[in-house]
């Protein structure tokens, strides 16, 4: 028997759950996922197109919290999970 595997799917990446969300004033997000990996997510460069221009005011940004694994604002507003991950960059600790 032979078996077919479809080409369109990626095996070699995972798609993370976010389980945490921080806010930064400089609309930034510092997210932690479900492994334990901690990364930061700059939102500055879709703050000026849609959906996210209407969040764009810091006490908008502000209201960021975790749905269904990844990152969601008030007024059905969220951002893919695999963008958070793709374009963020692991969040170092300074002591």
């Amino acid at each position: 028997m032979r078996m077919h595997t479809p080409t369109n799917i990626q095996t070699n990446t995972m798609l993370l759950d976010v389980v945490a969300v921080k806010t930064q004033a400089d609309f930034k997000l510092d997210i932690e996922y479900i492994n334990g990996e901690q990364r930061q997510f700059d939102m500055r460069p879709l703050l000026s197109v849609k959906p996210w221009q209407r969040i764009a005011s810091p006490t908008l940004f502000a209201m960021a919290y975790v749905a269904h694994g990844t990152v969601a604002w008030p007024g059905n507003i969220n951002i893919a999970p695999e963008t958070l991950y793709d374009q963020s960059a692991p969040l170092t600790t300074h002591n």
